[in-house]
């Protein structure tokens, strides 16, 4: 078993519970998963953690996306085809980050956060459910998205979920609760894309990533019954307040550490 005090067992157990929580409701548990998995376990390779800090998010992610299809109905033939294209550009993604600075990435993230922020807080988009797109039309700009984000996930990862909520209510005009299993569905999959490529390079501890994967399954499972409890406008201000988050920190990763 892993060599960890009682106090750092129950602080990661407390972070994974946590992570799977708010990743149920908004998306963005990794900001509070991957800080606690490199805090205390300072000595594991960076990849390791990475890659465990996926497999929990995996594992809660199926248990709320589970949750929430049964709620709502998914439209699961535009679920398929489009988590097929974020699971592959994020092999893409995990592979060229190893070969890539992202520096220049980091550095354009918190600004292009703020402008979505700014022009979603002046729009009603994910309290209305009124899809923009049908059949095919939609499945090709589903596709595309989930491309785009499942790219940006196995290369740089933060917010990925929360990414893909917001090109569901705002491309696709989907309102939060109906946009949030295939959301997850997405974010598995580019999750999923990504830890193929840590598997294949050897990156991966499985007590760990089983210890994390069990609290944040409770977790997803508890955000899950709230976010479903209190709908629509309790997801979006949740949302917000996590971009703004998401502005801070990735501004702080980028200019000040």
């Amino acid at each position: 078993m892993l060599e960890l005090s009682a106090f750092d067992l129950s602080l990661l157990l407390a972070c994974a519970l946590f992570a799977g929580l708010v990743d149920s409701i908004i998306g963005g548990g990794g900001m509070i998963q991957v800080p606690a998995l490199f805090a205390v376990l300072p000595g594991f390779p960076p990849a390791t953690l990475l890659s465990v800090n996926k497999f929990g998010s995996i594992v809660g992610t199926i248990g709320s996306a589970i949750q929430y299809s049964r709620v709502n109905k998914s439209p699961w033939g535009l679920v398929i085809v489009s988590s097929a294209f974020a699971f592959f550009a994020s092999v893409a993604g995990a592979y060229l980050v190893t070969q890539l600075p992202t520096q220049w990435l980091r550095g354009a993230l918190p600004f292009l956060l703020l402008a979505l922020l700014i022009f979603n807080i002046k729009s009603s988009a994910g309290l209305i459910h009124a899809p923009k797109h049908q059949h095919h039309k939609q499945k090709a700009i589903a596709s595309t998205g989930a491309g785009v984000i499942g790219f940006y996930d196995g290369f740089l990862g933060p917010g990925a979920g929360a990414f893909y909520k917001l090109f569901y209510t705002r491309v696709l005009g989907f309102d939060f609760l109906r946009s949030a299993a295939p959301a997850k569905f997405l974010n598995i999959a580019s999750n999923l894309g990504a830890l193929c490529v840590f598997f294949y390079l050897g990156y991966f501890d499985w007590k760990l990533g089983l210890l994390m994967a069990s609290a944040n399954l409770v977790g997803g499972q508890i955000g899950t019954k709230i976010a479903i409890k209190h709908g629509n406008a309790f997801i979006r201000k949740g949302f917000f307040i996590l971009v703004t988050i998401l502005i801070i920190k990735t501004f702080y990763d980028a200019f000040l550490r």
